[in-house]
């Protein structure tokens, strides 16, 4: 499986972008399907997650109430709408997939990452 990842960019304080990741098939291990981010100097961490029908998402507690994770299984794609952003969301952002239930979702239980598309939040 492979993971496409597209939307990254420059953006003001309090803009929006929206970052979306195309799978290349369906299986199993795709049925989670979410985001991390790592900004210079930091570890890799957990954004969101959604399971395949939508019903449960996570998220971080410091994209909560800004950023909204959905997906459209028709197309393998998972979207990741981000508004009100700030200079600390800057980071490279990677999607993944697992088939690890979203509320233990870390980097070790990904199966597939994307090649992360970047953020970068201006003051």
């Amino acid at each position: 499986v492979q993971l496409q990842a597209c939307g990254g960019g420059l953006v003001q304080a309090g803009g929006s972008l929206r970052l979306s990741c195309a799978a290349s098939e369906s299986t199993f291990t795709t049925d989670n399907m979410g985001w991390f981010r790592q900004a210079p100097g930091k570890e890799r961490e957990f954004v969101a997650a959604t399971t395949l029908t939508g019903a449960v998402t996570r998220y971080s507690d410091s994209v909560k109430g800004r950023f909204t994770i959905s997906r459209d299984n028709a197309k393998n794609t998972v979207y990741l709408q981000m508004n009100s952003l700030q200079p600390e969301d800057t980071a490279v952002y990677y999607c993944a997939a697992s088939p690890q239930a979203v509320a233990l979702w870390a980097p070790r239980y990904v199966y597939y990452w994307g090649q992360g598309t970047q953020v970068t939040v201006s003051s």
